[in-house]
């Protein structure tokens, strides 16, 4: 078995051969990941422009203590009015500045006397008013290639007349759980040896959370051609095949022989060193990727999470989505393995500071799932860390 970092840095060093990507109408494409650079391709705002409601006049006239108002100016208005010396026009938010005006004075700090403004109170030169390219100039680039789309990209494209936008294609990912044992949802329960697949379930959860496609292909038994029928099946349609399953050493355990066998596969590693999921297995054919998952449910979700969205963001040429922060224990973290260990604990948010603490959290088998409810993370400790005492700081991974 490798290490966990060796691991990481295998999956970091594969390239893609040909990427996919789509042109989508700008609404359609939030939530995927751009596949083109944006640039500016002109200065926002092009002229000077009123950030508010009031006046425009030059800021040395303010001494004068009261001005001649000398005309309205609209948003939107096609022509702009020259201000005279002496002068000030009453211009609205997002109106393009007057001619000769520097500053413009709020409504709030004038009183209208007639066809007169008053002073009450000065303000700074250049007040309110947006200078060219102040929200972007010309050549800037907004956006780079790999950025997801969310509500602030959406508004900039907006803002620059983009209608279409080209982005990656969601990933497809073909979701198969093996094993005689399980039941599909609904189905009836024959013996206390069954058990419910919720592997797969949990693993399309995650692939919708992070911008992917999933297809479901069910439950496969513990047979060596119906799981070689299943892979082929999956690989004729998705870019990822996950199973759970079936990559143990018992000897009904297929999924690494028949991934083995396929060919022009490429095996990037069997067997990690770290706790739960030491059985992960992740090949490649081509520009397809399999990641076979151990069986048990709180290792099948931990290691998709580590493995499966890795390459999921590989395929959209962006970064894996989860984040990692510092947390300072409650209390002691017991190392249970000279391996990296991936802890279910509670991770809180407490006067700006994390805190981990594994009130309700389960000791047990890599089967209990329900360790996985509540404000929860994944206490990283790598397999050269040993025990933790209360106070000491730990990496987490944190779920938004």
């Amino acid at each position: 078995m490798i290490h966990f970092d060796e691991s990481m840095k295998i999956l970091e060093a594969q390239k893609i051969g040909a990427y996919k990507t789509r042109r989508l109408p700008l609404m359609e494409a939030r939530g995927f990941v751009l596949a083109e650079e944006i640039v500016a391709e002109e200065n926002s705002p092009e002229a000077p422009t009123s950030g508010m409601d009031g006046y425009a006049v030059r800021h040395e006239d303010l001494a004068l203590g009261r001005l001649k108002i000398a005309g309205i100016n609209p948003a939107g208005s096609r022509s702009v009015e020259t201000l005279k010396p002496g002068e000030a026009i009453k211009t609205f938010t997002g109106s393009l500045m007057p001619e000769g005006s520097d500053t413009l004075i709020p409504i709030e700090n004038v009183t209208v006397e007639g066809d007169e403004i008053r002073i009450d109170e000065p303000v700074p030169r250049g007040f309110s008013v947006r200078p060219v390219g102040e929200n972007y100039a010309k050549g800037e680039r907004l956006m780079a290639e790999g950025t997801r789309l969310e509500f602030p990209q959406i508004g900039v494209l907006a803002g620059l007349n983009r209608s279409h936008v080209t982005v990656y294609s969601r990933p497809r990912v073909a979701i198969l759980a093996t094993g005689s044992e399980l039941l599909e949802l609904g189905e009836p329960e024959g013996h206390a040896g069954q058990i419910r697949s919720s592997n797969s379930y949990t693993i399309e959860a995650i692939v919708r959370r992070y911008g992917g496609e999933a297809i479901q292909l069910g439950c496969v038994g513990d047979d060596r051609d119906s799981i070689a029928a299943a892979v082929d099946n999956a690989l004729a349609q998705a870019d990822i095949i996950v199973s759970t399953g079936g990559v143990s050493v018992g000897d009904f355990d297929f999924v690494k022989d028949v991934v083995g066998a396929l060919e022009g596969a490429e095996l990037l590693f069997k067997g990690v060193r770290i706790k739960p999921g030491q059985h992960i297995m992740v090949a490649r054919r081509r520009d397809q990727f399999i990641v076979a998952l151990p069986g048990f449910a709180y290792s099948s979700t931990v290691t998709a999470l580590l493995y499966l969205l890795p390459l999921m963001a590989k395929l959209q040429k962006t970064q894996t989505p989860l984040r990692t922060v510092r947390a300072t224990l409650r209390e002691p973290f017991v190392k249970r393995a000279r391996k990296a260990e991936f802890t279910a604990c509670n991770l809180r948010l407490e006067g700006g500071r994390y805190f981990v603490d594994f009130e309700g959290k389960k000791s047990g088998t890599s089967a209990i799932l329900t360790n996985m409810l509540g404000p929860v993370g994944l206490l990283y400790t790598s397999e050269e860390e040993g025990n933790k005492d209360a106070g000491e700081e730990v990496e987490v991974i944190a779920f938004d």
